[in-house]
């Protein structure tokens, strides 16, 4: 009987430091609280744990809501393919988000407080019940992928008759809080820099969320070829390409149209932190992503979208560290730096994110089965005195 030894390799080996050193963090966050384990203050109270984990968590994971609503309320049945590994990251994206806020909280115990302690006023109210309410759907849409053995009748219609409310739902949901969590920083005007302050900011929240959405449907394909041998079809990723480049076209112009309103825009001529961070926010995540994908050999070729995908991530989750702390920080009178143990938790739960998705992909069907090709049958010989069609 020959036994199974597990192969430790570089990423296994780097997983494994990486969560041990995101659990001495922890350690060292619940013993002593957040003063030994982090470099806010009552100055700059939210930091990377907020600004990353949470904000871009949820960004992160807006392909869920997105290309849910493109397949069953469009009934734009190509897309099927996507639903799976799409869900699956929104899923484990809010789960995340949660875990990352019982760090965050002074007192992480009382999490439950909004759910019974009302505050209609609040957009954090607001904000706090939509993850709750939107995580139940996700895991009620997981759940037939979940529990893939039970395909008895009843079930299936069961499934059939929530489909659609739990779609609608989802994007009810999704919709309020990814532009709820912009409505956040509406009530600092004063505190937020002008470059990133608009009353727009529930729109460029939401609109960079159906973006970072497509976005990250195109990286999870490229890295699960990579690492597990599945992709979805090229065709569907050409096709996310060509919407991506639509939303970012519609995201770019009212950005710049909202600084040129404002009167905002001539800042942009004054060198300095903010102005760099903007460029770099900007030309990461739109310029250099909407140059790109008008180009049609790299738009249909996998190597471009990917390539499309990581500027547009990379971008759009710098946009959201200037606004929750680089545009905080002048008024805060602060030069906010995590510490390394704010590091090592994020860092932890990315991996620990990544680690789920791999065991999900590997036990569950997640991507679709490639299509089973027929060996040619042997071609049967001919009669005496025929001849095959096309024969001299």
């Amino acid at each position: 009987m020959k036994t199974k030894i597990l192969k430790l390799t570089f990423w296994k080996a780097l997983l494994v430091v990486i969560l041990m050193t995101g659990l001495y963090a922890t350690f060292v966050r619940y013993t002593r609280g957040l003063g030994a384990a982090t470099h806010l203050s009552d100055l700059f109270p939210w930091g990377l744990w907020i600004g990353f984990d949470v904000l871009c968590g949820v960004m992160l994971a807006a392909g869920g809501f997105l290309l849910t609503a493109t397949v069953h309320l469009f009934n734009l049945k190509e897309f099927k393919p996507i639903i799976r590994p799409t869900l699956l990251t929104a899923f484990l994206g809010y789960l995340l988000v949660v875990v990352a806020l019982l760090f965050d909280l002074g007192r992480p115990y009382r999490i439950w407080h909004p759910l019974v302690m009302w505050n209609p006023h609040s957009v954090m109210f607001e904000v706090a019940w939509c993850v709750v309410l939107y995580t139940t759907v996700l895991a009620l849409e997981f759940a037939p992928i979940a529990f893939k053995g039970l395909r008895s009748a009843r079930s299936a219609r069961i499934r059939h008759a929530v489909a659609i409310p739990l779609v609608v739902a989802g994007v009810i949901l999704s919709t309020l809080h990814q532009s709820s969590l912009g409505s956040l920083y509406l009530i600092v005007p004063d505190k937020l820099h002008p470059l990133w302050y608009s009353p727009l900011l529930p729109v460029f929240f939401f609109i960079s969320a159906v973006a970072v959405g497509l976005a990250m449907t195109i990286f999870e394909s490229w890295m699960s070829s990579k690492a597990f041998a599945k992709q979805l079809e090229l065709p569907l990723l050409q096709s996310l390409g060509r919407v991506l480049l639509v939303v970012l076209g519609v995201y770019a112009v009212l950005r710049f149209e909202d600084l040129l309103n404002r009167g905002t825009l001539p800042m942009l001529l004054h060198p300095g932190y903010e102005t760099d961070l903007f460029y770099l926010e900007v030309v990461m995540g739109l310029l250099l992503p909407v140059g790109l994908l008008m180009v049609p050999r790299i738009r249909e070729t996998a190597s471009g979208l990917y390539l499309c995908s990581v500027l547009v991530l990379l971008g759009f989750v710098t946009n959201r560290l200037n606004v929750s702390i680089t545009g905080m920080e002048a008024v805060a009178r602060v030069r906010y730096i995590p510490k390394w143990t704010e590091l090592a938790v994020t860092a932890s739960i990315i991996a620990a994110g990544f680690a789920v998705f791999a065991l999900a992909v590997k036990y569950l069907p997640i991507f679709p089965e490639p299509a089973k090709v027929e060996p040619p049958s042997p071609a049967s010989p001919l009669p005496v005195g025929k001849e095959r069609w096309g024969a001299a």
